[in-house]
């Protein structure tokens, strides 16, 4: 009942109110992703949309839905921010706008639209007419449409957006006396970008009966490979098949559905299991109805390994783990957050450069395609929900619905991510605190309320993915009696550069103190999943001093050596992987956070160099 109230509230506060219905997009409808085939089509809506700025919120009842005037041209995907000479901070109302034919050949089949992210929330009409309503970014969502297209002729798509910065949403922003005090009012530390930032696509599944979902959970018995195979489908078809293959082999199940569902345990002798060295994927393949004249077919590849975990290392098929790598954004110039495929295979190249083999998705889910990517070439990756700068006192309403926001992020990318192979950990938020102004005093606070709703986002990562481990990223000062909840300990770090600054030797040792005091306390493997300084771009120094290139690698150094002398740290993440923009601050000069070992454009510091050399050392 408690949860139930905190939904009702949230979409009370949110939903918005006109004279059309704007129905919550459905979660479910996102859990496989468009594919093209001979059962299903698909269309990809990218390029120059229209796009016109609302600073007074007067298009809706102006009725800019039935086709915008006056309007300026915008990519799609990228983030309006960084595309326009004036309007970099600007947050609010915006309306997007293209066309697209839908051929008679689609007709009579359920057509979705999906909208990869819409940052922050998104108001979707088709021809004039209401389709639906989100809220939350960086996620997908997606609305059938079929009942509201002209077929054999062009259909109007328009999307109204707004990224209104507010204590109520996650990431937080606005949040009187927070952590970070910056324009635009950001309550974290990365630019607010705004706008369509992925794909949008159109896309159809077949009519009389279609596969809404596929849960794949792979498990090793010995040498051979265990993966139970969940089918949820839509429509009266009873039976079905999964077809595994790779590796020369090919594994036939059968399949029967009850009440929409069914399950399979197939069975891999002499299993390749998958791992950083050898990131092998098996194909499966899951069809509806007779295998030899289906009525529709779901293709996707994944990896057969466990994660686990003991009281001072995680293993990876049993085998024990240690992540090098960063923290990351999706962030680059003019692009802002938009997807971009040679940033995303760039910066793989340069992760492998280093040696890292490990990301964290800081602070949100990232494009899928780097999800893909990571699976292919044995990148592990925690999972990471938009819950930035979440914390749990003030108003009970804005809490409510903070609490309903997470609960639906974790949701919508279990649901989105749950087959990768490379995701091995799932973290709820990135340094919550019980109070919304973060001191850096060790130990923290405790509040009992806090810890309790807190505990609510584990638990529903533990009812939706028991394969996986769950996590959270404590905040220096943040209260160390919420490590009871996670499988790993996660935290980040940064004494000799916030505290004691210009002091690395202090730093160190104050790092090895507190790193000890965890693991006697809650005996559990840890992680520092961020650290680091800022070292501006070619800025050097004869001694080693604050914004060098040489204090930046110096600190790295000294916290990777730390770690070495712990058997119960399991990784290390440096903070950042690239310098990325910012709100303005004084404490980020010209916008940038330059805590990056490559320049915002890919350059490598002495940093970069410095891991290529200590993290490929001896291969």
């Amino acid at each position: 009942m408690k949860k139930l109230l905190i939904v009702a509230l949230f979409l009370s506060a949110y939903r918005p109110s006109s004279a059309q219905e704007f129905p919550a997009a459905d979660p479910q409808n996102i859990a496989l992703r468009p594919i093209h085939n001979e059962f299903r089509e698909l269309m990809d809506l990218s390029g120059i949309w229209k796009f016109k700025a609302d600073p007074s919120n007067e298009g809706l009842s102006q009725g800019w839905y039935r086709g915008l005037t006056e309007y300026s041209e915008i990519a799609v995907p990228g983030s309006w921010n960084e595309q326009f000479t004036d309007m970099r901070d600007y947050m609010d109302w915006v309306w997007y706008e293209t066309e697209a034919f839908l051929p008679l050949d689609w007709k009579g089949k359920p057509v979705y639209l999906r909208i990869n992210d819409a940052t922050y929330a998104a108001k979707v009409w088709i021809n004039g007419q209401a389709v639906g309503y989100h809220e939350g970014a960086h996620v997908p969502f997606a609305f059938d449409i079929s009942e509201k297209v002209r077929w054999n002729a062009t259909n109007r798509i328009t999307i109204q957006v707004e990224n209104q910065l507010s204590p109520a949403r996650l990431p937080t922003g606005k949040v009187p006396g927070g952590s970070f005090s910056s324009f635009p009012g950001a309550n974290y530390d990365f630019f607010p970008y705004a706008g369509l930032n992925r794909s949008v696509v159109l896309f159809t599944v077949p009519k009389k009966s279609h596969i809404k979902d596929i849960t794949l959970l792979p498990d090793l018995k010995g040498e051979e490979g265990l993966l139970t195979v969940r089918v949820a489908q839509e429509g009266a078809v009873s039976t079905g098949e999964v077809v595994l293959s790779g590796d020369g082999k090919e594994i036939f199940a059968p399949l029967t559905f009850k009440n929409g569902l069914a399950e399979v345990t197939v069975t891999i002798p002499e299993v390749r299991k998958w791992a950083p060295a050898d990131p092998f994927l098996y194909s499966v393949s899951v069809a509806l109805g007779d295998h030899r004249k289906p009525v529709d077919l779901y293709e996707l590849q994944t990896g057969i390994r466990t994660v686990s975990v003991n009281t001072r290392q995680i293993l990876l098929n049993g085998e024990p783990l240690f992540l090098k790598g960063f923290g990351k954004h999706e962030d680059f110039p003019v692009l802002g957050r938009g997807t971009a495929y040679p940033v995303m295979v760039k910066d793989f190249e340069l992760m492998k450069w280093t040696g890292a083999n490990s990301f964290r998705t800081t602070h949100y889910p990232y494009e899928e395609a780097y999800y893909d990517m990571a699976d292919r070439q044995g990148f592990l990756i925690i999972g990471e929900t938009p819950a930035v700068g979440m914390f749990f006192e003030g108003d009970s309403a804005e809490l409510a619905q903070r609490q309903a926001a997470n609960q639906q992020y974790i949701e919508e990318m279990i649901l989105r991510d749950k087959n990768h192979p490379s995701v091995i950990m799932w973290c709820v938020a990135n340094e919550p605190n019980d109070k919304a102004q973060i001191g850096f005093n060790a130990g923290g606070s405790f509040d009992q309320n806090a810890y309790d709703a807190f505990a609510e986002h584990f638990e529903t990562v533990r009812r939706l993915d028991k394969s996986r481990l769950v996590t959270y990223v404590g905040v220096m000062g943040g209260p160390s009696q919420w490590f009871a909840l996670p499988d790993v300990i996660c935290i980040n770090r940064y004494w000799g550069w916030y505290t004691s600054p210009g002091n690395i030797p202090e730093g160190a040792a104050m790092l090895s103190r507190e790193l000890d005091g965890i693991h006697e306390k809650f005996n559990k493997p840890i992680i520092v999943t961020e650290f680091g300084a800022d070292a501006y771009p070619g800025m050097h120094a004869q001694q080693v001093e604050m914004f060098t290139e040489e204090y930046q690698m110096e600190f790295i150094k000294a916290y990777l050596d730390v770690a070495d002398s712990k058997d119960y740290v399991t990784g290390m993440h440096v903070w950042n992987f690239a310098d990325f923009k910012t709100s303005q601050g004084i404490i980020r000069f010209g916008g940038y956070n330059y805590k990056g070992v490559f320049t915002r454009d890919r350059r490598p510091k002495m940093a970069a160099h410095y891991l290529r050399s200590r993290w490929n050392e001896g291969d």
